[in-house]
């Protein structure tokens, strides 16, 4: 994943916090800190609009009622 270098301005405790972590331990908080960033700047979307959108998908890719049924009727 590429990633690009930003400045953000967080309490002292916070900042002490990523100082004294493990390059390991950094390299987990920025990409918690990249996916916060990023869930929190995309829009919402109702339950409706995420099945509306499945199903929309999986009819694209040639499912069925019918072979709905089918899969949900086998056993695994």
């Amino acid at each position: 994943m590429a990633t690009e270098e930003i400045t953000l301005r967080v309490s002292p405790a916070a900042a002490e916090i990523y100082r004294k972590a493990t390059p390991q331990e950094r390299l987990k908080l920025e990409a918690i800190v990249s996916l916060q960033l990023l869930n929190q700047l995309q829009p919402k979307r109702s339950l409706d609009e995420v099945i509306a959108d499945m199903s929309q998908q999986a009819q694209q890719r040639g499912l069925t009622p019918e072979l709905l049924e089918e899969l949900l009727r086998d056993d695994c």
